[in-house]
């Protein structure tokens, strides 16, 4: 990492700076715009404190990892405000999704990014939060009429545990239906984990994310459809 901004976004999360982080990209939209500060700034920089975090074996702690999903929020509220001023088109207002990490996962980094761009761009997102049984994801799912579920674990094991979350899927007779994201380190270093443990799809950053759910939605749309037509008498 050779970007003294980046660099400088980073040591602010470390130093739980989140005024600092600001600062550092408010001096960079003033010549720009933040919708380029969040594709040139912030998301290399959470993506790669995240990387760190991921390989740091505990150094790195959970109110880095809050106070980097805060900056995260801090930023996308202002390019919303930026959109405002120059009376941009909102983004359309999508779906409910559900996010969370899967049973035995603590670790919200990750999932707290995605769920910040997902709301950025426009979906309903229901974030369950940390440790979330696969009874609980699907619960909620039901509930608010969810077409995707986002699974996170950052670790070999906690990731199969969305094993479990796919079972869950198939017992209620959803598949196809409910389509499953996954995410987190573990996925970006074994990616043949993806369709092992029963996900649909992954995404390899937060704003890539964004793709993922649109393209899991669509193909959610397009089984129910296609489902519909072959009842049909």
């Amino acid at each position: 990492m050779d970007d003294p901004q980046i660099e400088g976004i980073i040591r602010a999360i470390r130093l739980a700076d989140r005024a600092g982080a600001n600062r550092i990209v408010d001096a960079w939209a003033a010549d720009s715009s933040y919708e380029s500060a969040v594709l040139h700034l912030l998301t290399p920089a959470l993506e790669t404190f995240g990387e760190l975090w991921a390989n740091s074996g505990g150094e790195s702690s959970l109110a880095q990892g809050y106070v980097a999903s805060k900056i995260a929020e801090d930023i996308l509220a202002k390019v919303l405000e930026e959109r405002q001023r120059s009376h941009a088109e909102a983004p359309a207002t999508k779906g409910p999704v559900v996010i969370g990490n899967v049973q035995d996962d603590y670790h919200p980094l990750g999932r707290r990014m995605i769920t910040a761009f997902l709301r950025f761009s426009g979906w309903e997102v229901h974030d369950l939060g940390v440790d979330v049984s696969p009874r609980e994801f699907l619960n909620k799912a039901e509930a608010v009429g969810a077409r995707v579920i986002g699974a996170s674990a950052m670790m070999y094991t906690t990731a199969k545990n969305i094993q479990a979350l796919r079972d869950e899927i198939e017992r209620r007779g959803l598949t196809g239906r409910v389509q499953l994201a996954v995410g987190g380190a573990v996925f970006k270093l074994r990616p043949e984990l993806v369709e092992a443990y029963g996900g649909d799809g992954t995404a390899a950053s937060a704003l890539n994310a964004v793709v993922l759910f649109e393209d899991l939605w669509n193909r959610s749309l397009a089984f129910t459809a296609g489902t519909a037509h072959a009842e049909r008498p």
